[in-house]
C-alpha cells in the first residue's frame, strides 16, 4: 500500500505521510526478509558513527548471539550516566541495546523496548532468563513490548515515567515523526533526555523513494530532511538538536543508486532535552566535577562541546538549562555570569557548526539540481 502523500510546504511538510500500521511496508520487512545482518541491501542500518568504548564492547560481549544477529541499528545509543534510570527503547528490535544497557543501568535501573514487530520482540523476551542469568541478577530489569512508538499509552507508558528515551535507526520507519517526538516528551521526566540515532536526508525525498518498499526497510525512504529535525523538536518542546556525531552512508546498489539520485544520506545522532517550564538559567560558567564512570577526565557532550574535569567553560543559557535539569547536575558546579557570557557555548548558539558539520557529511556523489531542500 502506498503512502497518502501531502504536498510540500512548510518545514516537515513529508510527515503528513500517513501508513496503515497493519500493512506499514518494513513490518514484514524487518520481520520476515531480514533473518541477519548480511541480508541488508545497504550499510544505512548498519554504520557506526564511532568506535565501542572498551565497557560497551565488553557489555555486548555478554549479549546472546542470535540478538546481536538480529540487529539493524545505524549508530550508538549509550549516553553517559545511566546508573540506575529508567530508559525506554523506542523500536527495540531484537533487544541488543536494551540487553547492552540494562548492564549500564545496573539491577536497581529498568530498560523498556517496544517495537511493532512481532518476530523481533519475540526474539527478545525469549532470551531474557538467558540475560538475567549472564548479569547475575536476581530479578529482570528488562521487559519488551509490541506496540507502535507514535502511541506508547496504548502499551500502558504513563507521564513523566523514563529518565531517558532512546531509538537507534527506527524513527525513520515512522511515518508520523512529529507522534513519536511528542510520545517521547510526554513519557520524559522533566529533565530527561532522548538520546537518538537516525537516517537523514539532504533534501525532502521524491514520491519515488517514498514509495519504493526496499527502501522503506533499508532505512532511506523515510529519512527525515535534517533541517526539519530542528523545527519539530521546537514544536513539540524539547531544547535545540544537540548533534553527537554524523557519518555518510555509502549505497552501493546500482538499481538503489538510480532510484535515489542525487540526493545523500547521513547517520546521525542527536540528543534532546525536556527542559521544565520553570527552568530560569541564564548564561553562566559550568566546571565538570569529572565524576562520570568512563568519562572521569572529559565528558564528550557533542559535536560542538566537550568539557574537561576542572575546566571552566562558559555556557549559554539554553546550555545552564539542561545541564541545570537533568541527570548531569550532580556532575557540574554551575554559576552565573561569565566573561565571555556574550559569546558562551550551547547548543542553540552552535547550529552554524552543526550545520556545517551535516552539510559536509552530505555532500553529493554528483552535482545536484536545483530541487527545493537541498543543503
Amino acid at each position: 500500500m502506498a503512502p497518502a502523500l501531502g504536498a510540500w510546504g512548510a518545514p516537515g511538510a513529508q510527515l503528513a505521510v500517513v501508513w496503515s500500521p497493519l500493512s506499514f511496508p518494513s513490518q514484514d520487512y524487518y520481520g520476515k526478509e531480514l533473518q541477519k545482518l548480511e541480508d541488508l541491501k545497504t550499510n544505512a542500518c548498519v554504520a557506526s558513527a564511532r568506535p565501542l568504548p572498551k565497557a560497551v564492547r565488553d557489555a555486548l560481549e555478554r549479549v546472546h548471539e542470535e540478538v546481536v544477529a538480529r540487529y539493524y541499528g545505524c549508530g550508538l545509543v549509550i549516553p553517559e550516566c545511566l546508573t540506575s534510570r529508567r530508559i525506554l527503547d523506542l523500536g527495540s528490535g531484537s533487544g541488543r541495546d536494551c540487553y547492552l544497557l540494562s548492564q549500564l543501568v545496573g539491577e536497581q535501573g529498568h530498560v523498556t523496548g517496544i517495537d511493532m514487530t512481532e518476530g523481533q520482540v519475540e526474539v527478545a523476551k525469549k532470551h531474557i532468563p538467558y540475560h538475567m542469568d549472564k548479569f547475575g541478577y536476581q530479578k529482570p530489569n528488562v521487559e519488551f513490548l509490541q506496540g507502535y512508538m507514535e502511541k506508547l499509552g496504548d502499551a500502558g507508558l504513563a507521564d513523566e515515567s523514563y529518565d531517558i528515551v532512546i531509538s537507534n535507526c527506527v524513527i525513520n520507519l515512522a511515518p508520523d515523526k512529529r507522534a513519536v517526538l511528542r510520545e517521547a516528551y510526554r513519557v520524559l521526566k522533566p529533565g530527561g533526555e532522548m538520546y537518538f540515532s537516525d537516517i537523514y536526508a539532504s533534501q525532502r525525498l521524491s514520491k519515488a523513494v517514498q514509495k519504493h518498499r526496499v527502501l522503506w526497510g533499508e532505512c532511506l525512504a523515510g529519512a527525515l530532511y535534517w533541517k526539519d529535525l530542528y523545527s519539530i523538536a521546537e514544536e513539540v518542546g524539547f531544547s535545540p538538536p544537540c548533534l553527537v556525531t554524523a557519518s555518510p552512508i555509502t549505497i552501493s546498489n546500482k538499481e538503489l543508486e538510480g532510484i535515489i539520485g542525487d540526493c545523500c544520506f547521513v547517520s546521525a545522532t542527536f540528543r534532546l532535552f525536556k527542559v521544565p517550564g520553570s527552568s530560569r538559567a541564564r548564561p553562566g560558567q559550568v566546571i565538570y566535577n569529572g565524576g562520570i564512570v568512563g568519562h572521569e577526565r572529559e565528558l564528550v557532550f557533542d559535536a560542538n562541546l566537550t568539557f574537561k574535569e576542572g575546566e571552566v567553560v562558559d555556557v549559554d543559557a539554553e546550555m545552564a538549562a539542561i545541564l541545570q535539569s537533568s541527570r548531569f547536575a550532580e556532575e557540574f558546579l554551575i554559576r552565573d555570569g561569565g566573561a565571555n557570557a556574550a559569546t558562551p557555548q550551547g547548543c542553540c548558539h552552535k547550529q552554524v557548526k552543526t550545520a556545517g558539520i551535516v552539510a559536509q557529511r552530505l555532500r553529493p556523489r554528483k552535482q545536484p539540481g536545483s530541487r527545493d531542500g537541498e543543503t
